[in-house]
């Protein structure tokens, strides 16, 4: 479900989100990914729209705002890694 880019990205950045590692290797991070039913969005407007469909107020903030969200990971290749915590 979830391909290297996405696993790698997470396995780098999995500190701006949780205070320590919950996850060492490809393995373990698509275990967690999966069981918190994590999803790999395809733009920012995704990004926007996955937030608006939660019912997360995200009133007053900009592009890079929701970016800047800890549940958001940028995987580098245009798509968004979004991790409920």
């Amino acid at each position: 479900m979830f391909d290297d880019a996405v696993l790698k990205c997470f396995l780098e950045k999995q500190g701006q989100l949780f205070p320590e590692n919950v996850a060492e290797t490809p393995e373990e991070a698509a275990d967690f990914l999966e069981e918190c039913m994590a999803v790999v969005v395809n733009s920012v407007k995704e990004v926007w729209e996955y937030f608006d469909e939660a019912g997360v107020d995200m009133e007053g903030a900009d592009e890079e705002g929701i970016l800047d969200a800890d549940e958001v990971f940028d995987i580098g290749d245009g798509r968004y890694l979004i991790v409920e915590g």
